[in-house]
């Protein structure tokens, strides 16, 4: 959709330029749901979770960075 295509490519494009200026790995976890009722089921407190998923994904990227360089 127009939503979809505005909102993840502007953030996309955003987390690109803060990754390039920074050096610094950013994960993207941003949701574009078109209604309360779709962002609510993407936040259950499970394995479902988006929100969950992204933090973990960052943990997982700050670990491997502190393991040095990657060969």
């Amino acid at each position: 959709t127009g939503h979809y295509d505005l909102v993840a490519g502007q953030c996309a494009s955003g987390i690109q330029q803060v990754q390039l200026g920074t050096g610094v790995p950013v994960v993207f976890g941003v949701l574009t749901t078109e209604t309360l009722a779709q962002a609510l089921e993407r936040s259950e407190p499970d394995e479902t979770n988006k929100g969950r998923e992204a933090a973990l994904t960052g943990i997982e990227m700050v670990r491997l960075l502190r393991s040095g360089p990657l060969t």
